[in-house]
């Protein structure tokens, strides 16, 4: 079978539903269950942190008893009974349980996936990781293109139908062939630790984790105020769906040509560009409060998360061993997909009530911090490069 082919299905499918979750799920909870702006920051925060319980604690733990391809079949099938508890939830605590219990199941997927490819990746049976989740990106985009027109003609509600289908079809696929080492439980070797602490001691591990983490966290206003912050300067809806997914087409665009364009760029420069670009992002959204400028700031998706996200899959395949791989994508999702957006969530929703503009403002105090380690880190790599040509 054609593993490029495969990984890139999979990531497309999933992705399909992930452009319905990230960027309409706040806003399907406020207009068609009736909560307030706070009331769905705080569920979606306490749901970030049962993600990053799941992410950090249980992925990687059922990733050393199970394969791959079983792990993505069972989550997936929780992600579909917890999206079915969300149709009798009408109160905030229903509504509070059924998204702990999704943010389980549901954002796991994610790591699993990008384990999966790590793992054929090492394996040589992945050649291009940037062309397979540029697919992903493509899938989101699809997500929201077509969920604008339903939205438009049919409402919100339309959004949880919208992710279950999307939901099912990610796990008809996941019944289809796939490739034989994903069926394979993980060899461990008995003679070496793999505690989760190990990986701290692979060197530069723990900086490069606190960079990302402080490059995802800076998201937090956008992942969950993005959608109605349009709304307050006045987008036309029949767009929002497309303004939004300006960002991931640059996404796309940045992965496609990352293996070839950004190869010889070494981790610690991507960091310190992604981390550039995510500054000037959130700078020129409060300078500039209107939506020809939004859309242009969308651009630098490709900056602020697809090159960050290179950047740490970059590494991580060049010096995490296979075994290791779910644990340290369980750490980055949990710490720097999970609890940093959790924490600068309720940051920025603090900050849009004083006014929409300054939650994205606020994002700097993560962006500036990691550009300045980032510079940090690539100036050790570079000085390890001399060394190695002394």
């Amino acid at each position: 079978m054609n593993t490029q082919r495969w990984m890139s299905s999979r990531f497309f499918s999933f992705f399909i539903t992930w452009g319905i979750f990230l960027p309409y799920w706040t806003g399907w909870m406020i207009h068609t269950k009736g909560i307030t702006v706070s009331q769905a920051s705080l569920i979606m925060s306490l749901g970030l942190v049962a993600r990053g319980l799941s992410t950090l604690v249980a992925f990687p733990y059922f990733a050393e008893k199970f394969s791959s391809k079983t792990l993505l079949k069972v989550m997936t099938i929780g992600t579909i009974i917890s999206l079915l508890s969300y149709i009798p939830a009408t109160s905030f605590t229903g509504l509070l349980l059924a998204t702990l219990l999704l943010q389980f199941f549901y954002p796991a997927l994610m790591p699993a996936l990008d384990s999966a490819a790590g793992t054929l990746v090492q394996n040589k049976q992945l050649r291009d990781y940037g062309k397979s989740r540029s697919f992903g990106s493509i899938g989101f985009v699809v997500a929201g293109m077509i969920l604008t027109l339903f939205t438009g003609a049919m409402g919100d509600k339309v959004i949880l139908w919208a992710l279950l289908l999307g939901t099912l079809i990610f796990l008809f696929l996941g019944f289809m062939h796939s490739p034989v080492v994903l069926s394979e439980t993980p060899k461990m070797d008995q003679n070496k630790k793999h505690g989760m602490m190990s990986l701290f001691r692979i060197k530069h591990f723990g900086s490069v984790l606190v960079i990302v983490i402080l490059l995802q966290a800076a998201h937090a206003s956008y992942y969950s105020y993005g959608y109605i912050f349009l709304q307050e300067i006045h987008a036309p809806k029949y767009l929002i769906g497309l303004i939004l997914n300006i960002a991931v087409i640059a996404e796309i665009i940045f992965f496609s040509i990352a293996d070839k364009r950004f190869q010889r760029f070494s981790v610690g420069s991507l960091l310190a560009m992604a981390a550039l670009g995510s500054t000037i992002r959130w700078l020129l959204v409060f300078s500039f409060p209107n939506v020809i400028v939004f859309c242009i700031a969308q651009t630098l998706h490709a900056c602020s998360f697809a090159m960050g996200h290179y950047a740490f899959m970059k590494y991580l395949i060049k010096n995490i061993p296979p075994a290791q791989i779910p644990k340290a994508q369980g750490i980055y999702s949990a710490l720097a997909l999970s609890w940093s957006t959790a924490i600068f969530t309720f940051f920025g929703g603090y900050l849009y009530e004083i006014g929409p503009r300054y939650a994205f403002i606020g994002m700097i105090v993560c962006t500036i911090p990691s550009m300045v380690l980032a510079l940090v880190y690539r100036k050790l790599e570079l000085k390890k490069e001399v060394l190695i040509s002394i």
